[in-house]
């Protein structure tokens, strides 16, 4: 038997939360949810809102577009959660990550 959309969504929320080492009431503080929510959402016994999953994002720190993106292709997207938390941070950091990963790459 397929296992339902909801579930399917719920286990790539765990899958984002955990990758980021966050409890699940460290996620609903971050995203504005109550704990129950993280749970249900989790579990796939809740069906949310626009509005859940704009805090649901913002607490991932990824936009909208990566959490449904990893969502559809069954796996993260590591790229667009690096461009999504990079986002976040000032041109001067941006700027420091990038010279580091060239350094990184580029001695290969």
């Amino acid at each position: 038997m397929p296992i339902s959309l909801g579930r399917r969504f719920g286990a790539h929320v765990r899958t984002l939360r955990e990758a980021r080492r966050l409890t699940q009431e460290a996620l609903a503080e971050r995203s504005e949810l109550s704990v129950d929510a993280i749970r249900r959402i989790e579990r796939g016994a809740f069906s949310p809102s626009l509005n859940t999953l704009a805090g649901l994002a913002k607490g991932l720190e990824v936009s909208l577009a990566s959490l449904f993106a990893g969502f559809d292709r069954g796996r993260r997207d590591d790229v667009a959660e690096i461009a999504d938390y990079l986002a976040t941070r000032t041109a001067r950091e941006v700027r420091l990550v990038w010279r580091v990963v060239r350094a990184l790459l580029d001695e290969g």
